[in-house]
């Protein structure tokens, strides 16, 4: 009766394999556990509803607000009610603008100004920006109309004395990319 006996390259590839892995599991790196930390001050630590929508929040907006990509453009601004201005947003779905606003309601975003980009961003692309002349606080937009080129963006703002007072054109203004299009 012959008996079995494996290759050698075999044997040694095997026994690397076996080496690899006892590594790997030594140096934790096959680890896949995550440290969250939850502060349960309930005696009989059960979880309370309200720390779990508390954290569960923070994490989902610490995620919505990561930055994807950066550009440097011009800032402009410009009303719906411009010498061959329709007041009807290029993308969809097509809002009027001398009806509705300034602003658009983002179903993941919420409350978002408007903004004219170049075919370069794809409609529903979110941009956040900062620009002293505005305001402290960052911008939040949404990409729903054209009519600049390159990496220029447009502010929808209510009035022409405004865009020409307070924002006029900024250079190399900053933007940051939350998302790509819808």
């Amino acid at each position: 009766m012959k008996v079995y006996k494996p290759k050698k390259w075999l044997v040694i590839v095997r026994t690397c394999m076996l080496f690899v892995l006892m590594l790997l599991i030594s140096t934790n790196v096959l680890d896949t556990s995550y440290n969250v930390e939850i502060n349960n001050v309930n005696l009989n630590k059960s979880l309370e509803v309200a720390v779990i929508e508390e954290n569960h929040e923070s994490l989902y907006l610490s995620e919505l607000y990561d930055t994807e990509a950066t550009f440097v453009g011009d800032l402009t601004a410009y009303v719906g009610d411009c010498p061959l201005c329709s007041g009807i947003l290029a993308c969809h779905p097509r809002t009027n603008v001398l009806e509705s606003g300034i602003y658009f309601e983002d179903s993941e975003y919420g409350k978002v100004r408007i903004v004219a980009t170049s075919s370069k961003y794809s409609c529903g692309t979110i941009l956040r920006f900062n620009v002293d002349k505005i305001g402290g606080e960052p911008i939040i937009a949404i990409a729903m109309d054209r009519g600049v080129g390159g990496n220029d963006v447009d502010l929808l703002v209510d009035d022409v004395n405004y865009a020409t007072t307070n924002i006029g054109r900024v250079r190399n203004q900053e933007f940051e990319v939350l998302r790509y299009g819808w």
